[in-house]
C-alpha cells in the first residue's frame, strides 16, 4: 500500500520549503495552489463556471481570467468565497487524486499532497498521514511582510483567515518546527520518514 502524506502549514509558515526538500529526496508532491490555477484556465470546466457565477467583468483582455479582479471580490465577501471554492475545490480534488493515482500506479510508495488548507476544507479522509509546518505567529508576520511586502494589517488578515498553526497542531501526526535553520528544518523532515519507513 502506497503512504500518501498531507502537508499542510499556514502562510509563510516554511510549507514550500518543506515541499522543495521531499522534491530534492525524489518523493512526489501534488501541489493544491499549482492545480487551483491549473483548473481556472481557459477551457477548463471550472473556467466557464466562474464566469457564469462572477461575469465578464473579471476577465483579462485575453479571456485569463484576472486572479486578482477576483480575489478583491472574494476575500471580502463570505457567500462569495463559498461560491468559488464550491467551483474550484472539487475540480482541484479530482486531478490530485489522478496525479496521486498515476505515481501509484507507476510503482511510487509514498506520494506528498501538498494542501494549504487541508484541515479548513476537510480533506483529512484524502491523506494517511498529516504534517504540519509550524511558525510562531511573529515569525509568519515578519516574514509574510517581507515576502509579500504586506503592511502589517494585510500581513495579519491573510494569517486570520487561516486556522491558526497552534489548532493545526493538534491533528498533525508529524510537526516540523520552522522557526529555526533551514538544516533543522531538513533534520526533523528526514527523522518523520524514518519513523514513517519512508526513507
Amino acid at each position: 500500500m502506497a503512504l500518501t502524506i498531507g502537508l499542510t502549514g499556514g502562510i509563510a509558515s516554511g510549507k514550500s520549503t518543506v515541499a522543495h526538500m521531499l522534491r530534492e529526496l525524489r518523493i512526489p508532491v501534488i501541489d493544491a495552489d499549482v492545480i487551483a490555477r491549473e483548473v481556472v484556465e481557459i477551457g477548463e470546466e471550472a473556467y466557464g463556471q466562474i464566469i457564469e457565477t462572477f461575469g465578464n467583468g473579471i476577465l483579462q483582455e485575453n479571456g485569463a481570467i484576472d486572479r486578482a479582479r477576483l480575489g478583491a471580490i472574494v476575500f471580502h465577501d463570505e457567500e462569495k468565497r463559498k461560491q468559488l471554492n464550491a467551483i474550484v475545490h472539487p475540480a482541484v480534488r479530482k486531478k490530485m487524486m489522478a496525479q496521486k493515482e498515476a505515481y501509484i500506479k507507476s510503482g511510487e510508495e509514498t506520494v506528498v499532497l501538498d494542501i494549504p488548507l487541508l484541515l479548513e476544507s476537510k480533506l483529512t479522509h484524502l491523506v494517511d498521514k498529516i504534517m504540519v509546518v509550524y511558525v510562531d505567529e511573529s515569525v509568519q508576520l515578519e516574514r509574510l511582510m517581507k515576502r509579500n511586502g504586506f503592511s502589517r494589517e494585510e500581513a495579519i488578515a491573510r494569517i486570520r483567515s487561516q486556522m491558526p498553526l497552534s489548532e493545526k497542531i493538534a491533528y498533525a501526526d508529524a510537526v516540523i518546527d520552522n522557526n529555526g535553520t533551514i538544516e533543522k528544518t531538513r533534520e526533523q523532515l528526514l527523522h518523520i520518514l524514518t519513523t514513517w519507513s519512508v526513507l
